[in-house]
């Protein structure tokens, strides 16, 4: 009987040992940051320390302020921006369409989110001259800016017909140019059908009031668009603006307004 107490407890011992050296390899992965086996990975994670700092706040949280450009997308949301646009209806219409009654304001329903974030921060900062435009924009954030942006290029613009007197003559310089006034088609920064360029920050131009646009291309020739020494580095696009736009005449102006309000 001793005797085969003494064998039983030896095998205990030996399934022991080779338990232990089994479950080593395993430890050594833990220890060296692989990944655990499903059957050894802990239950839950670590208690996080009473000092840890708490969680992100969610993506509309206001941006720090110094923190560089803001990306309208990253940051707004357009069931925000929807209530936030009751005030700016009164002028640019249900939706930024306004009306063709008030051709003074712009469209701004699927105008560039990255665009209309620009100029808001531009009127706000007062470097785009506008005695209407300058206080509305002083009391909006950059959350509200955001809101807004993303709203407005998610509603669909409203199509406008363009004069038939004007309008063909305003198509070849949308598209051609005139190379022999050294005049850029506006086709290469604005796209074919007036949609703009996102990446670049050239806004869309289609179905915009006629009117404004006339409004706008002779303010860039004249230089009254902005104010202050740095608008270059403000709205680096300007720079080409104020330089094409002296070289259009009124009745070019007014031609290809006519133009790009009739586009689809």
């Amino acid at each position: 009987m001793a005797k085969k107490m003494s064998l039983l407890r030896g095998a205990a011992l030996a399934a022991t040992v080779a338990l232990a050296l089994v479950q080593v390899p395993a430890l050594a992965q833990t220890n060296s940051g692989s990944a655990l086996p499903a059957a050894t990975a802990p239950a839950a994670a670590a208690p996080t320390p009473a000092s840890a700092p708490a969680a992100a706040g969610p993506a509309t949280t206001e941006p720090a302020a110094g923190s560089g450009p803001i990306d309208p997308f990253a940051h707004g949301t357009a069931a925000a921006g929807a209530t936030k646009s009751a005030v700016c209806s009164s002028c640019h219409g249900p939706n930024g369409n306004s009306s063709k009654d008030t051709p003074q304001w712009p469209r701004l329903a699927g105008q560039s989110a990255v665009y209309i974030a620009e100029q808001l921060r531009l009127f706000r900062a007062g470097t785009r001259d506008n005695a209407i435009m300058k206080p509305l924009a002083a009391t909006l954030s950059d959350q509200d800016i955001s809101d807004l942006a993303v709203y407005y290029q998610a509603q669909t613009v409203a199509g406008l017909e363009a004069d038939p007197s004007y309008w063909k003559a305003g198509s070849e310089l949308y598209r051609r140019g005139d190379k022999a006034r050294n005049i850029p088609a506006c086709i290469a920064c604005h796209g074919p059908v007036g949609r703009g360029n996102i990446a670049a920050g050239y806004p869309a131009l289609r179905a915009q009031q006629s009117a404004y646009v006339q409004t706008q291309l002779t303010n860039y020739a004249n230089g009254s668009r902005y104010s202050g020494t740095n608008v270059a580095s403000a709205d680096p696009n300007s720079v080409m603006m104020f330089t094409i736009a002296k070289r259009l005449t009124p009745e070019d102006i007014r031609n290809v307004a006519s133009y790009v309000q009739g586009m689809r």
